[in-house]
C-alpha cells in the first residue's frame, strides 16, 4: 500500500498553531518590527514546529518581483553546456536570483514544452540555445513581455538580445592548424545543420580550404553523427575505420565526439593511435587530461553565461531598452591529438 504524501505546511497552519493571524504570520516574515517580541517568538516556534517553509513565488507575485530565470540548452550533460549554466548562476546569484533549468535535447516539441512551462511559472526571463532557426514561439514569448536572451548563437532580430561565439572563426582555425600540418583530406563529424553551431563550424572549415586555394568539396567530407555526443561518435566512425579509407584527420562538432572518436580508435585499431589528428571544439575541462590531450577549439563557456544573464537582467530592469548582441572570439588551444599528416 502506498504511503500518502506528506502536505505542505502553510501559512494557515502555522497561524491556527501560535493562535494569531495571517496577516501577523506574513508580518513576521516580511516585517518583524512590526510584532511584539512575544508573539514573534511564538510565530517562530510554530514554523519551527511545523518545519513551514514560505511559498517565495507567491510573495514575489504579490511584491510584483519575479526573481526566477528560466534556461534551456541543448544537452546539460554535455560539460560546455554545464559551464555555460554556471555562468548564468553565478550572475544570478550576484543578484539574488535563481534559475530554472533544462535541456531541450534538439527536440522542438521538447523545447516548446518547457518554453510553455517557463511562461506559466511566471520567469522574469529566458535564456535559451534554440533547436532550429525558427525564433518565431521565442519572439512571440518577447512581444508578451518575457524578456529573452539567445545563448550560443547570434540573433538576426533587434526583437532578441543574443550572446554567441564566432563558430564561423573556430572553424576556420580548426581547419588551418590541419591544413598547415600537411592534411589534404579532412572529415568533419558533424551534427544537424539546423544547429547554427553545427553549419557554422563547416562554413569556417571549409573557408580555411578555399583560402588555400583548395576546392573544399575535395578536401572535406562531412559524416553526421546521430547525437552530439561519444555514442554518437561511435556509430558514425567506426565504419570508418575498415577499409582502405581511412581518415588521417577529423574535425569534430565538439569534444564529446573528439572523445567518442579516439576511443574507437583504441578499441578498434590500436595500430593508428599516433596517426590521425583530432581536433574537437570547446575545450572542455577533460580535453587537457585524456591519455592523448585533445586539441580543441575553446570556447569561453563560463563568460557565455555570465554575459548572457547579465543583459537578461539588465533588460527586465529596462536598464538597457534595447537589445545588446555580444560575439565572443574562439581560440584554438594545440594539444597532442593533432599530428602531421
Amino acid at each position: 500500500m502506498s504511503t500518502p504524501a506528506t502536505r505542505r505546511s502553510s501559512i494557515g497552519d502555522v497561524a491556527r498553531l501560535a493562535g494569531v493571524s495571517v496577516g501577523t504570520v506574513s508580518n513576521v516574515l516580511n516585517r518583524p518590527d512590526r510584532v511584539a517580541e512575544s508573539t514573534r517568538e511564538r510565530v517562530l516556534e510554530a514554523i519551527r514546529r511545523l518545519a513551514f517553509v514560505p511559498n517565495a513565488s507567491a510573495r514575489q507575485l504579490r511584491a510584483g518581483t519575479i526573481t526566477t530565470v528560466g534556461a534551456i540548452v541543448l544537452d546539460i550533460r554535455n560539460p560546455f553546456f554545464t559551464e555555460v549554466a554556471r555562468g548564468i548562476e553565478d550572475r544570478l546569484a550576484a543578484a539574488d536570483h535563481t534559475l530554472m533549468l533544462a535541456s531541450s535535447d534538439d527536440d522542438r516539441e521538447r523545447e516548446a514544452r518547457y518554453l510553455r512551462l517557463f511562461e506559466e511559472h511566471g520567469v522574469s526571463g529566458l535564456l535559451v540555445v534554440p533547436t532550429g532557426d525558427d525564433l518565431g514561439p521565442l519572439l512571440g514569448l518577447a512581444a508578451r513581455g518575457v524578456h529573452t536572451v539567445l545563448l550560443d548563437r547570434p540573433s538576426p532580430t533587434d526583437a532578441l538580445s543574443s550572446v554567441a561565439v564566432d563558430d564561423v572563426a573556430g572553424g576556420l582555425q580548426a581547419g588551418e592548424h590541419l591544413l598547415g600540418l600537411g592534411h589534404r583530406s579532412i572529415l568533419m563529424l558533424n551534427g544537424p545543420h539546423a544547429i547554427r553551431p553545427c553549419r557554422d563550424r563547416l562554413t569556417g572549415l571549409r573557408r580555411a580550404v578555399e583560402r588555400r586555394g583548395l576546392d573544399p568539396d575535395a578536401v572535406v567530407r562531412e559524416v553526421p553523427v546521430p547525437t552530439l555526443d561519444a555514442g554518437g561518435a561511435a556509430a558514425a566512425f567506426a565504419p570508418l575505420l575498415e577499409g582502405d579509407r581511412v581518415p588521417t584527420a577529423v574535425f569534430c562538432v565538439n569534444d564529446l565526439v573528439a572523445i567518442g572518436v579516439q576511443r574507437e580508435i583504441r578499441r578498434r585499431r590500436p595500430d593508428l593511435i599516433g596517426s590521425i589528428a583530432i581536433v574537437g571544439y570547446d575545450d572542455i575541462e577533460i580535453a587537457a587530461e585524456l591519455a592523448t590531450p585533445l586539441t580543441s577549439v575553446r570556447q569561453p563557456a563560463h563568460a557565455l553565461g555570465y554575459r548572457a544573464a547579465e543583459i537578461l537582467l539588465a533588460r527586465a530592469a529596462a536598464d538597457a531598452p534595447v537589445a545588446e548582441h555580444q560575439v565572443f572570439q574562439p581560440e584554438l588551444v594545440v594539444r597532442s591529438s593533432s599530428v602531421p599528416a
